[in-house]
């Protein structure tokens, strides 16, 4: 799975992506999910994407800036359970440094269209923790709607989520 932008490139994660990857997933990126990563968190989730790629055909993808080559973030398609549903969730973390420059719609949107386009699928979503303000703007922005509520629980936490999705068109 490749997807260019206008200024993004997103591709399949590699191992050799866990540097990038790891200085990426701290406490301040990763704030949404109530905990810093560690190596062994991020070795895992780098391995689950690499996976699902090669099950899927698709993933949460590195997303790096065009001109530089700089990983900037990860934007893709997974699957995941919502509303008691398996749905195409896309999803999106981008490094702080690069909070609001619009990558994150960028990439979002080339991944929506994709979904659609490449892969068939009749809607998706994406599943926001309900205090992430910035990332429900996103989801606005591809012209998703609330869908639903639910409580996911993680680490031993309840953490309220909002279902958005949207419909091809």
């Amino acid at each position: 799975m490749k997807i260019e932008t206008e200024r993004l490139v997103l591709r399949g994660f590699t191992p050799e992506d866990y540097p990038a990857l790891r200085a990426m997933m701290d406490a301040d990126t990763m704030w949404a999910y109530g905990h810093r990563f560690s190596d062994m968190d991020v070795a895992d989730w780098l391995s689950r994407q690499i996976n699902r790629m090669e099950t899927w055909g698709f993933s949460l993808c590195a997303v790096e800036l065009k001109d530089s080559g700089a990983m900037v973030g990860q934007c893709g398609i997974t699957v995941q359970d919502c509303l008691g549903a398996h749905v195409p969730e896309v999803g999106y973390v981008f490094g702080r440094e690069y909070w609001h420059h619009g990558y994150a719609t960028e990439a979002a949107a080339a991944c929506r269209d994709y979904a659609f386009e490449e892969l068939g699928f009749g809607e998706v979503y994406s599943i926001i923790r309900d205090v992430n303000a910035a990332s429900r703007r996103v989801a606005l922005r591809l012209g998703m709607k609330p869908r639903g509520v639910f409580v996911k629980h993680y680490r031993g936490i309840d953490m309220p989520h909002i279902a958005y999705s949207v419909s091809k068109e």
